[in-house]
């Protein structure tokens, strides 16, 4: 007697986790605790919830929304703002050096910014300078 067994009708369990563990894209939450952005993945929630975080411009208030390997990320931080592309994704939170690895810097350092005070001032007639 043949006996034949019903389809499973969709995916099964392992196919739908399969395109997670391929690691193109991953939570912005989850991607920004792994970077170590911030102590706790409830404090990278909070964070985007709060409307603090903009991904490719765009402000975003869902921390389940998904980032994907050449996405800018930026962050408004207690002092400072921060620009990153990220660079790649991990399934663990790992040491700080591998952390950075997940991302390149786009913020310019501060000494830049004395810099460009001194572009917009060369820019002014020396007449009118206040120095």
């Amino acid at each position: 007697m043949l006996v034949t067994l019903p389809r499973k009708r969709g995916r099964d369990k392992h196919e739908r986790f399969a395109s997670a563990r391929l690691m193109d894209r991953q939570r912005i939450d989850k991607w920004l605790w792994h970077a170590r952005m911030l102590r706790t993945r409830s404090a990278a929630s909070g964070l985007v919830e709060a409307g603090y975080v903009r991904l490719n411009g765009k402000r975003i208030t869902g921390p389940s929304q998904l980032v994907r390997a050449g996405d800018v990320i930026t962050l408004a931080l207690d002092r400072s703002v921060r620009v990153l592309k990220v660079a790649g994704f991990c399934e663990k939170r790992g040491a700080p050096p591998a952390a950075r690895a997940l991302y390149r810097e786009m913020t310019t350092s501060s000494g830049t910014e004395a810099s460009a005070a001194a572009a917009d001032s060369a820019s002014v007639p020396p007449k009118l300078r206040v120095e």
